[in-house]
């Protein structure tokens, strides 16, 4: 009778110890696969805060100046959008475009370009490549390459603006 006590006495101590080290194993197994899982999440959350932020930002400005003039042109090079509003009975430009890795944007009187270099721009966004094109009436097409290399296109439709090329 002894011995019969003395082996319930192993198996009362070793189950809860098997049980513990389960329980331990299914956590960490839990912790691992979430860490994963956050990676990825952080790895699409910056991919698409750089690529498509971009693109958003410049969707939202022609939205703004929907109701005035909208054109694509270039500024010392570099493809750029050019809006125009009249502002206190003056015309003024902004202008978007990507300078020395960089998306800027510059805000001036209308007609005074050349007293300005591409540096003169606030920086929005890093970015590799910047570049717009007209695809049809009212229609524009965005490419951005943020600086992983990552590529984002868009395309905003124009309502009440003129666009020119």
């Amino acid at each position: 009778m002894r011995r019969q006590f003395a082996t319930n006495r192993q198996i009362d101590f070793i189950f809860p110890v098997m049980i513990f080290f389960a329980f331990t194993l299914s956590a960490l197994i839990v912790i691992l696969f979430a860490a994963q899982v956050y990676q990825r999440t952080i790895a699409d959350a910056a991919m698409n805060y750089n690529a498509n932020t971009s693109l958003a930002y410049i969707r939202e400005k022609i939205h703004q100046h929907d109701n005035g003039r909208i054109t694509i042109g270039s500024f010392d090079n570099c493809d750029a959008i050019i809006m125009k509003e009249k502002l206190a009975g003056e015309l003024y430009d902004t202008y978007i475009y990507a300078s020395d890795g960089t998306l800027r944007e510059l805000f001036i009187k209308d007609g005074t370009i050349n007293n300005f270099t591409p540096a003169s721009g606030q920086e929005i966004l890093e970015v590799q490549e910047f570049s717009v094109s007209k695809e049809r009436d009212n229609l524009l097409s965005f490419v951005c390459v943020d600086k992983d290399g990552h590529t984002a296109s868009a395309r905003v439709g124009i309502y009440s603006a003129e666009v020119i090329r």
